[in-house]
């Protein structure tokens, strides 16, 4: 998949029209058909969800994919569902969003040298993207992080799916990406040389598999998030 967007912009807009992978297609496409019975009455965004935040950011946060009806109803990451409750309210308390809550795409939210992403744009069945489509995708956030290249300083990755998509992207990107690829934990941090230094780190994804048992804290949410705006130039 060639991709031409010369800006993030531009990239956002090509994303949101993206057909490339069938089956991610047919489900964001059917979910937003059916609905939820609490969301009847809503219009599903039902497309490719883009990345949010400012183009010059020096921090980024990576996911998996949108949810059902979270991302793919509202059209943007991680707004409309408990994941991002979860972590706006982490985002805000460290000085990183401008509210902590993130309901629409027109709710005023702003974030503060930071740019959410995901390796995948679609929401996938089950929340399960195949390898396949997560290569696929992957050409997305390669040309996403070339265009931050500039600013980018520090990455945040939630969860395992999210680091094991982003350790090859970065590696082609030429940033050197230790061999065997270090591997997913929570509290990890790695310091990769390349276009500039980059500060790797991990965190447990925000779902609520980790938050409502209390394998993801908060506290913990907000330890990695402030140690990032650190390394990342923002606080």
């Amino acid at each position: 998949m060639v991709i031409t967007a010369r800006t993030l912009a531009e990239l956002d807009r090509q994303v949101s029209e993206c057909r490339a992978c069938p089956r991610l297609v047919e489900w964001r496409e059917h979910v937003a058909e059916v609905k939820r019975a609490s969301y009847a009455s809503e219009t599903y965004w039902g497309r490719p969800v883009p990345g949010f935040g400012p183009p010059d950011a020096s921090l980024a946060v990576v996911g998996l994919a949108p949810a059902a009806h979270g991302g793919n109803r509202t059209g943007r990451m991680f707004t409309g569902d408990r994941s991002g409750d979860v972590l706006f309210q982490a985002l805000y308390d460290v000085g990183l969003a401008s509210q902590p809550t993130s309901v629409r795409r027109d709710d005023g939210l702003t974030l503060r040298g930071t740019r959410i992403t995901a390796p995948v744009h679609c929401a996938p069945p089950d929340n399960k993207p195949t390898p396949a489509e997560r290569d696929t995708c992957g050409a997305w956030l390669a040309r996403e992080l070339d265009l931050l290249k500039p600013t980018l300083r520090a990455v945040v990755v939630l969860g395992g799916f999210g680091w094991q998509a982003l350790l090859p992207v970065l590696a082609a990107a030429g940033w050197a990406v230790p061999r065997p690829r270090p591997r997913f934990g929570h509290g990890v941090h790695l310091l990769l040389e390349g276009p500039a230094d980059l500060h790797l780190l991990g965190c447990y994804h925000v779902s609520q598999q980790n938050t409502f048992t209390g394998r993801l804290t908060p506290a913990m949410l907000r330890e990695i998030f402030a140690k990032a705006a650190s390394l990342a130039g923002l606080n």
